[in-house]
């Protein structure tokens, strides 16, 4: 004998039909939960960046140049050297740290656009080899992306590939 089981319910609030009501009160403590939960994660994403031994912590949580402890995780994950994914991408050879402050002193480069994107780019040079880009050379130059609010999307060793009118790289 075989018993179907329903499936769980996936949404916390269903959508209003005609036999399920808009319940106001389960929304309402829905946002906020919500929105306390929201709060404690950008509590601990402000006490994660403290930990770095860095000086002037709040030019990275600013609003026209934030980092996000997610996008952190993506640079750390795509573009760091000691993390054994992405072999085709630019590679950090240098602490967590020195990549933190980099990106923050990025912010004094004039923004310039992503070709054939919304986004903006800031081209920094390290003062030092901070990594090797795309095509495996020693580099000290950093390639930071923003959305055009100013929220970091990434950054890599190197720079942006040149693209040329036919699609090909550049020579």
């Amino acid at each position: 004998m075989r018993v179907l089981l329903k499936p769980p319910v996936m949404n916390a609030v269903t959508t209003p039909t005609p036999h399920h009501p808009f319940n106001e009160a389960q929304w309402l403590r829905i946002l906020f939960l919500i929105a306390d939960t929201e709060q404690w994660l950008q509590q601990l994403h402000k006490d994660i960046f403290y930990q770095l031994p860095l000086k002037q912590h709040k030019k990275l949580l600013r609003n026209n140049w934030y980092l996000s402890a997610s996008v952190l995780a993506h640079i750390l994950e795509r573009h760091y050297a000691p993390m054994a994914r992405h072999p085709g991408a630019g590679k950090f050879t240098i602490g967590v740290e020195r990549i933190v402050a980099i990106i923050k002193e990025a912010f004094a480069a004039t923004p310039q656009p992503v070709p054939q994107s919304c986004n903006q780019q800031r081209v920094w040079d390290a003062g030092s080899i901070v990594g090797y880009d795309v095509a495996g050379s020693a580099t000290q130059v950093v390639t930071v992306i923003a959305d055009a609010a100013g929220r970091i999307v990434t950054a890599f060793p190197g720079i942006i590939a040149n693209v040329m009118p036919d699609g090909s790289g550049s020579p």
